[in-house]
């Protein structure tokens, strides 16, 4: 059973690339997406303000909707595909998992039982905040997962 809690969130800036993709594809547009906003970052010279994310506006795995980003202390302007956007502010349900990413699946499980079992409705996207890199073991790979609720 995963340590599973809710809080208050108050709304993140944040640099991002939204794109659609299969999921096959995502771990090469994430490293690229942050390769591009780190360098835009580097340019303006701003440093990010918290730990990189992803958020899955939807779960079709042939056709993602993702938003690759990092959060920012300030809004930003965005420049091309970089864009300007948050994290919004509201209740979210968070988890903490170690491990594989293909062992997340049963603590999604576990987060959705738990929001129908304390009265939330969830919204409809997930965040997986990265604490660490691929280049960890991927036992030790760190993510907070974030799941907004009403």
């Amino acid at each position: 059973m995963s340590n599973i809690e809710v809080l208050k969130q108050r709304e993140q800036p944040t640099l991002t690339i939204r794109t659609n993709t299969k999921i096959e594809d995502l771990p090469q547009l994430i490293g690229e997406s942050y390769r591009k906003i780190g360098s835009y970052l580097q340019e303006i010279g701003v440093l990010m303000s918290d730990v990189p994310f992803v958020a899955y506006h939807n779960l079709d795995m042939q056709n993602l909707d993702v938003e690759i980003g990092f959060p920012v202390a300030m809004p930003l302007p965005g420049k091309g595909e970089i864009q300007a956007s948050s994290i919004p502010e509201g209740k979210v349900v968070f988890c903490m998992y170690q491990g594989p990413y293909s062992g997340m699946e049963s603590v999604y499980g576990e987060m959705a039982k738990w929001i129908t079992d304390n009265g939330y409705t969830p919204k409809d996207t997930a965040y997986e905040c990265y604490y660490n890199d691929p280049t960890f073991p991927e036992s030790q790979w760190l993510t907070k997962i974030l799941m907004p609720v009403k």
